[in-house]
């Protein structure tokens, strides 16, 4: 089982970056798939998350700016991020965890130790 990031770089503030995440699972729908970073100096934090389309779990530092998406025939999740800002500046990765309940995954969205599957990182980089 793979995650492969893609689309970091570097961009001015109020720029915009897509990432994207491929995973080599079966049943790609039945995974919740979350974006978290992590900046030099400090914890992984959540970024966004999915389960089903209508699904989604934001940090509220990104609510209105970064928006996550899956194409379930591509094994893919997106994360459009929007009006970037230089505290935004991390390494981006996705993460993938077998989903069995809507409330499971109410309850773990968020939270990076309940994901098994990781991906390598992307660098996100946003210049004043």
């Amino acid at each position: 089982v793979q995650l492969q990031a893609s689309g970091g770089g570097l961009v001015q503030a109020g720029g915009s970056l897509r990432l994207s995440c491929a995973a080599s699972v079966r049943t790609f729908s039945a995974y919740g798939m979350g974006w978290f970073r992590q900046a030099p100096g400090k914890e992984r934090e959540s970024v966004a998350a999915i389960w089903s389309g209508s699904t989604t779990y934001y940090a509220d530092s990104v609510k209105g700016r970064f928006t996550i998406s899956r194409d379930n025939t591509k094994n893919t999740i997106y994360l459009q991020m929007n009006s970037l800002k230089p505290e935004d500046t991390a390494v981006y990765y996705c993460a993938a965890e077998f989903v069995g309940s809507t409330s499971r995954w109410s309850r773990i969205a968020p939270i990076p130790t309940e994901y098994h599957l990781w991906g390598q990182g992307t660098q996100v980089t946003v210049s004043s």
